[in-house]
């Protein structure tokens, strides 16, 4: 099998898995911290990455998006919990793997603290400090990389500063690194032109700068450290045509032309969005209203635009990823 870094340099475009929290709610499972399933339901969480492999994805990614210990103690959980959640979930996904008998990759998945760092708040008043934002990602990092996750994927960063702050601890392992904001609907007055921002205002052009510059990292430009850069889920809750995959393909075209105006060498571009925008049924449950059938039909639409590492976030699952695998599929 071939390492990571020499599968991403192979042209051929990767596929990624969908939702995990979703997938959980399917099957009947509603927690606090999604986190939790590791330890409550080890064959559910063992048999939702299997199912994804089944699909065709070519990687997964570890149920750690809120094992972060301040997650854990906004849940009511111990913070000690943490460590012991992240290493059982690499034991589920590596089980699901060797039972699938296929190569696929291990992406450790690091999402956003609960609420705003120091970095853009101010202070830590209304801010969860820096050194604790470090601190959090770093002690997830350090459980992943010692469980042999292929990457890191840093995703749903509502911050840029966040996402180098997390990025300047996670570098110390040597691992590659795939970073993604997730985006809304804005535009510039003056021009007209729409821009894809996070809620703290910043664009994919900001993501870069912030990294380049090394303001979260003593002056280190962390872009070196970066292999991949995309977005994924969609923050966006008013426009259905900046949600699903037209959000998807617009933000990658954003993104590319953002390092194209940089004159940097050329990174791989992801981009798993949701499945479409979220609603609320008669229950007041919330769905997503993107079909498998109707993303898959994008799928050409968002690899031409440049995204290389493809998958679903928010309310896409099994059936989704495999539309997708037919869908590359029939274009390879």
């Amino acid at each position: 099998m071939k390492s990571f870094l020499e599968r991403i340099a192979d042209d051929r475009p990767l596929l990624y898995d969908g939702g995990f929290g979703t997938e959980l709610f399917v099957r009947g499972i509603e927690l606090a911290n999604s986190a939790l399933a590791n330890e409550l339901y080890p064959d559910i969480v063992r048999d939702i990455h299997f199912d994804y492999i089944e699909a065709g994805a070519e990687v997964v990614g570890t149920n750690t998006f809120v094992a972060s210990y301040p997650h854990l103690e906004m849940a009511g959980k111990d913070a000690s919990e943490s460590e012991q959640l992240i290493r059982l979930s690499l034991e589920h996904a590596r089980a699901a793997i060797e039972r699938s008998g296929r190569e696929v990759y291990l992406a450790g998945s690091i999402g956003p603290l609960p609420g705003a760092i120091e970095a853009d708040s101010g202070d830590t008043e209304f801010g969860i400090a820096n050194s604790i934002a470090r601190d959090a990602h770093e002690r997830v990092g350090t459980v992943l990389a010692a469980g042999g996750v292929d990457f890191f994927c840093v995703e749903t960063m509502f911050s840029a500063n966040e996402a180098a702050l997390a990025i300047d601890v996670l570098r110390q392992f040597g691992l590659p690194i795939a970073v993604n904001q997730t985006y809304k609907y804005t535009k510039d007055r003056a021009t007209g032109e729409v821009v894809y921002k996070t809620d703290w205002g910043h664009s994919a052009a900001d993501l870069l700068e912030i990294l380049a510059g090394g303001a979260q990292s003593g002056g280190g430009d962390l872009l070196e450290h970066v292999q991949i850069v995309g977005l994924n889920c969609g923050a966006e809750s008013r426009r259905d045509e900046h949600t699903g995959m037209p959000y998807a393909i617009s933000g990658i075209g954003q993104l590319k032309r953002a390092m194209e105006a940089r004159a940097e060498e050329p990174k791989r571009m992801m981009a798993y969005p949701n499945a479409g925008k979220a609603r609320l049924d008669e229950q007041h449950r919330t769905y997503y209203d993107n079909t498998p059938e109707e993303m898959a039909a994008s799928v050409p639409n968002l690899l031409e635009a440049g995204a290389f590492f493809i998958g679903g976030c928010c309310g896409t699952g099994v059936a989704h990823i495999r539309a997708f695998r037919e869908a590359m599929d029939r274009m390879a």
